[in-house]
């Protein structure tokens, strides 16, 4: 692969996400990986509602995933870089985009879809479709406006409702991950692992009925990784069914390197457009560590690099099987996967790549 030279120009970033660690999710550590390595070669600020990591902190109206600043500091940059779905930090950067005469990248990370219940409640479907209609509402003319936008996979770009009107200006880079934070291990344990929130639209409902199968054929063990508001659920689920599992709960990163790394498969088994790409696939490949995913737009496309995708509980159920009980066949998907990510997915990789971009809007 021809090498990535850094850009040659030095100059200001503002990165603007409404949520930055200490927040957990995807966009965060994306966003944070993003920041420090394109600090190599701008100066970059961060523009965030969450507190202690970002340089600037804004106010807002704290509407759950979807947070609405008060006001919004006078920050002046020569690009601009957002981070949406939620879209109203991303707002306030265009209008400082256009007053300082500045281009503006926006990441489009997913669609908006609102799941079939949170925190246990169902969400009527006349309120998902009011929110959803009202984000495309505000999203689209903020698309129309901005210099350029990243979406992660071309599979997910092509069958999202936003993104599939924007093809003009898009850029395809995808999530990355840092390769020497996640290595391989070379003892392997029989443990089939899940890392990310427990909520229902996560789809850990349909890994525990899977596992429920390949018990009765394998003496394999489900970890389940993370934290979140279905957990009881999800226990209760387990011990109906007779489910080898441990639930380890929110533990630190080096934790979750350590059991992903030593886990004989990684499984995504969320069907949701909330989930574009899964980053924790590019963790789980980069620890030699199979993965089996949903063949949904995104997920699907990475999953195939490394692993299986799945339609239903059966084709879930052959994958792990198949996987599990074939240990050259493991230990193949494993090296393929590390190899993907040391070549294209890797920090130094993709943040060259956005760099690029930025040289090209200048």
């Amino acid at each position: 692969m021809q090498s990535i030279q850094p850009p040659p120009k030095n100059c200001e970033v503002a990165v603007v996400t409404p949520y930055y660690p200490p927040h957990v999710g995807g966009v965060e550590i994306h966003a944070e990986n993003l920041v420090r390595n394109l600090r190599r070669f701008y100066d970059v600020k961060v523009i965030s509602s969450t507190p202690s990591n970002a340089d600037f902190q804004v106010r807002c109206l704290n509407i759950p995933y979807s947070p609405v600043p008060f006001s919004f500091p006078r920050v002046k940059a020569e690009i601009y870089h957002s981070h949406v779905p939620s879209p109203f930090f991303a707002l306030r950067a265009q209008d400082l985009a256009e007053s300082y005469r500045s281009p503006h990248v926006v990441t489009y990370h997913n669609d908006v879809v609102i799941p079939e219940r949170v925190d246990g409640f169902r969400i009527p479907e006349t309120i998902s479709s009011l929110v959803e209609s009202f984000n495309e509402k505000v999203v689209f003319p903020l698309l129309k406006k901005v210099d350029l936008i990243i979406a992660t996979t071309r599979s997910y770009a092509e069958t999202s409702s936003v993104l599939s009107k924007f093809q003009e200006k898009l850029e395809i880079i995808p999530n990355a991950v840092d390769v020497e934070v996640f290595r391989p291990c070379e003892k392997k344990e029989n443990e089939v692992v899940y890392v990310g929130r427990l909520v229902e639209y996560k789809g850990l409902g349909t890994l525990i009925e899977a596992m429920e199968e390949v018990q009765k054929y394998e003496d394999v063990r489900l970890v389940v990784v993370g934290d979140g508001e279905d957990r009881r659920t999800f226990e209760e689920m387990c011990r109906k069914r007779g489910v080898n599992a441990e639930f380890t709960g929110r533990v630190k990163r080096r934790e979750v390197v350590r059991r992903i790394s030593r886990a004989r498969v990684l499984v995504l088994p969320s069907f949701s457009r909330l989930e574009a790409f899964g980053i924790v696939l590019l963790e789980a490949m980069a620890c030699e560590t199979p993965v089996v995913a949903s063949n949904v737009p995104g997920v699907g496309e990475i999953a195939s690099k490394a692993g299986f995708v799945f339609s239903d509980v059966k084709e879930l159920v052959s994958a792990i099987v198949e996987i599990v009980e074939n240990d050259a066949l493991m230990r193949k998907l494993g090296r393929r996967g590390r190899k993907l990510v040391e070549e294209k997915y890797s920090w130094d990789t993709v943040s060259k790549r956005i760099a690029k971009v930025y040289e090209r809007c200048i």
